[in-house]
């Protein structure tokens, strides 16, 4: 046995990290991170690759199973790379959460006090954006395998296999977004085989059908984009077509041609085949147009939560500046504009930007401004000269968390309250250790948006030290 293949038996798991993993420490001390693990099962384990800190293992056998698990509805669960949570209790998966938010901001501020979390309502059926692959060559479950002399239909739409950018899983029913979402890809799918179209395989890089992305409002209003591989405009037509005539209630049907080595959409070329060229969502009484590359939160019930969440504790009493540091399409930027004198929004990407300031025409808001540029470059004393000092800073950078050189800025501005909102606790809380030196933690607050998985939204407010 390789010294980084070792064996441990009836070691508990204590936890759950990032990824779907699970995370147990042997007698000894050494940290194990494996998979399908639910804290308070009793495991044996081999592990299979060390890393600085820890090994990486499978679990073995099960002595015992926790209390905290329940049957997961998906029949593609443990398969397919989403919904690793599905088999945790919803009540157990939000307290592990505010664990995670417990432990990463406490390591700041001590005795910081977490809010409870804020459950989502709906557990399932609950986003408004899916993405989908064709393949020609899906993956196949170990009792197909075993069946090998039956003739198995390969082709196939869904979810890639964690990890393996080639291996997708045809997904029957997936329980992430509402009705028609699964019919619409299904009758795809089954049109495209009865039709002889081809689907797409990422290693040859041939094949037609490549991907299907569905978007859809809370004024169930549904756009479909469908990826082609090839300019085959006679099976395009056909494809498209008979979504028009079998799902009348589709806003918006467009669609690619995207022969390149990866499957983003963002340097692509969108071609509007029937309907409008965006679908619109409500956020309180504002009205936002969406359109196919459009990033916009993809739980909207929990979104609304949030934004409510950064208005209370921006507590904003009508004369403030207040900048929107990644501002994305001006949403939380439009949210707050009644309640301030001016809102400035800055984001990196120039079509969120437009997109920003065509939504507050839209919705007849007059005291916002947007600018476009990278975030470290164009948040300087300038800036601030054009604009004006902020009373309230709001700041919902992406994963990566906020460069230095903003937290410089900011540190400089002296601001009396900032609310940061996050995606990812771990840098959220890297940059509030800058910035504690002269801000102290008021509230945090964090809100599920995105139930069975381990990722969680964080909202903290920081006050400016007297």
């Amino acid at each position: 046995m390789s010294k980084k293949n070792k064996k441990f038996s009836s070691v508990e798991i204590i936890d759950i990290g990032s990824k779907g993993l699970s995370i147990a420490k042997s007698d000894d001390g050494i940290v194990l991170m494996v998979k399908k693990g639910v804290p308070g099962d009793v495991v044996d384990i081999e592990t299979y690759r060390k890393k600085k800190n820890y090994y990486l293992g499978n679990i073995t056998k099960y002595h015992s199973k926790s209390d905290l698990r329940t049957k997961a509805e998906c029949e593609h669960f443990g398969t397919c790379g989403g919904c690793k949570w599905q088999d945790v209790l919803y009540d157990a998966q939000t307290n592990l959460k505010e664990r995670k938010i417990k432990y990463a901001v406490q390591h700041v501020f001590d005795n910081c006090k977490i809010e409870p979390i804020i459950k989502c309502e709906n557990q399932y059926f609950y986003r408004n954006k899916l993405e989908f692959s064709f393949t020609d060559n899906r993956w196949l479950t170990n009792e197909e395998i075993s069946n090998s002399g039956t003739d198995l239909e390969r082709r196939g739409v869904g979810f890639h296999i964690s990890g393996m950018w080639d291996k997708v899983v045809d997904i029957n029913k997936c329980h992430l977004q509402p009705d028609p979402s699964n019919q619409i890809r299904l009758s795809v799918k089954d049109f495209a085989i009865k039709n002889n179209i081809s689907f797409h395989n990422s290693r040859s890089k041939k094949g037609l059908l490549r991907g299907i992305m569905i978007r859809n409002t809370s004024l169930d209003q549904f756009m479909v984009i469908i990826q082609f591989f090839e300019n085959d405009i006679n099976s395009i037509e056909l494809i498209l077509n008979h979504l028009k005539n079998k799902f009348k209630q589709l806003s918006s049907i467009q669609y690619i041609i995207n022969n390149k080595g990866n499957d983003s959409i963002y340097d692509q070329k969108i071609n509007l085949f029937h309907g409008e060229e965006y679908i619109e969502e409500m956020i309180g009484e504002l009205k936002f147009k969406i359109f196919p590359k459009s990033f916009f939160q993809t739980n909207t019930n929990q979104t609304i939560k949030l934004y409510q969440v950064v208005k209370d504790l921006a507590n904003l009493k009508g004369n403030e500046i207040v900048y929107d540091l990644y501002s994305g399409l001006g949403t939380i930027t439009q949210f707050l504009a009644k309640e301030a004198s001016k809102v400035i929004g800055i984001e990196s990407i120039g079509e969120a930007v437009i997109s920003a300031r065509e939504s507050a025409v839209y919705n007849n808001i007059n005291n916002v401004e947007f600018e476009a540029g990278d975030m470290k470059k164009i948040f300087t004393s300038e800036f601030i000269s054009k604009h004006g000092n902020p009373d309230v800073i709001i700041t919902d950078p992406p994963r990566d968390g906020m460069h230095k050189d903003v937290i410089k800025e900011i540190l400089n501005l002296d601001t009396k309250t900032i609310v940061y909102v996050s995606c990812n606790p771990s840098t959220q809380c890297r940059d509030l250790e800058l910035l504690k030196v002269k801000y102290d933690i008021h509230k945090t607050q964090p809100v599920d948006m995105f139930p069975h998985t381990d990722h969680v939204e964080n909202i903290v407010l920081l006050k400016l030290k007297d």
